[in-house]
C-alpha cells in the first residue's frame, strides 16, 4: 500500500484523553470529536486509517479487573471473564460515538475490532492481522479501529493499545505518516511545574529521560508508551508525530503533510 499511483495512505489514532474526559466516567467530548472528524472526513487525496483510544470507556474497568496485569493468584478466571464482557462493552460504546461522528462529518468508516483478529501473549501482542485494513481500504471505506480487549493465550484476556495497533500497521502497510491526536501539544521537556516547552524531535534519549507511568487509569503506558510507539513506527521508516487535537486546523495540516507543531519522530533508515 502506498505505492505507485495509489493517494498516500495516513494512520491517525485520536487519543482517549482528547476525545473523552478522562476524569469522568464515560463521557466523550462532543464537540472536539465532531471537530476532529469534520477534519479527517475533510482530508482530500488521502487513504486514511483511524485508530482511538478508549479514554474513561475503558481504562478504569481495566484498571480495576486487572486487565494490564497477570491474573492474580487464586483469581476466579470467572472475574477475569466478566471484567474483559465489561470493558469491552465500555470501550464499544465510544467507538460507535466515534464511528457516529465520522458519519455525520461525511466519511465512510468501516468498523475493524481487533478482539476477532489479535491475539496476546502476558499482555505483549503476538499476532495482528491486518488484512481487514487493506480490505476496507481497498473498498473505499475508511477502517476505524480500537483499544480493546483481546485474547491472551496466557491470561485469558488482556488488553491490546490502539498505539500497538499503530505500530503493527506502520511495518506492515507503510503509511506515509502516523499521527498521534492527544490533548497536549506534543512532549514537555523541562521540570514539571513552570514554564515548559515541547520536545520537537523525539529519540531514544527522550524515552530515556520519561519518568514511568505513575499510577492513574491509563493501563496503556501514558506519554512513555506513546513515545516508545513512535520511536518504533520511525525504525520501521515512516514518520511519526504527537499533536494537540484541542487545536483548530492541526489535524487537517498533518494530513496534508505539513510539518505541525509538535514532537516528531522521523523515519530511520
Amino acid at each position: 500500500m502506498g505505492t505507485g499511483a495509489e493517494p498516500p495512505l495516513v494512520v491517525v489514532k485520536l487519543g482517549g484523553a482528547v476525545i473523552t474526559r478522562k476524569r469522568e466516567v464515560e463521557r466523550t467530548r462532543p464537540k472536539v470529536l465532531a471537530r476532529l472528524a469534520t477534519e479527517i472526513a475533510g482530508a482530500q487525496g488521502r487513504r486514511l486509517i483511524v485508530l482511538h483510544g478508549a479514554g474513561s470507556f475503558g481504562h478504569p474497568g481495566a484498571l480495576r479487573f486487572g486487565l494490564a496485569r497477570p491474573p492474580s493468584a487464586g483469581e476466579p478466571p470467572a472475574r477475569r471473564a466478566r471484567g474483559a464482557a465489561i470493558v469491552a462493552a465500555e470501550v464499544r460504546r465510544l467507538h460507535l460515538a466515534v464511528l457516529r461522528a465520522l458519519v455525520e462529518a461525511g466519511a465512510s468508516p468501516a468498523s475493524v475490532p481487533m478482539a476477532t483478529h489479535a491475539l496476546n501473549r502476558e499482555g505483549a501482542l503476538v499476532a495482528l492481522d491486518p488484512s481487514p485494513f487493506v480490505a476496507a481500504v481497498g473498498l473505499g471505506q475508511m477502517p476505524v479501529s480500537f483499544g480493546d480487549v483481546v485474547p491472551d493465550d496466557r491470561w485469558g484476556t488482556s488488553i491490546l493499545s490502539a498505539d500497538t495497533i499503530a505500530v503493527v500497521l506502520a511495518r506492515t502497510l507503510h503509511p506515509a505518516r502516523v499521527v498521534f491526536v492527544s490533548d497536549v501539544p506534543g512532549v514537555y521537556e523541562g521540570p514539571a511545574r513552570g514554564r515548559r516547552s515541547v520536545v520537537p524531535e523525539v529519540t531514544d534519549q527522550t524515552l530515556a529521560e520519561l519518568a514511568p507511568a505513575r499510577a492513574g487509569p491509563d493501563v496503556t503506558g501514558g506519554i512513555r508508551g506513546k513515545v516508545a510507539a513512535m520511536l518504533e513506527i520511525a525504525r520501521a521508516g515512516v514518520d511519526a508525530a504527537l499533536i494537540s487535537g484541542l487545536s483548530d486546523g492541526a489535524l487537517s495540516r498533518a494530513l496534508r503533510g505539513e510539518s505541525v507543531h509538535g514532537s516528531w519522530a522521523h523515519a530511520r533508515p
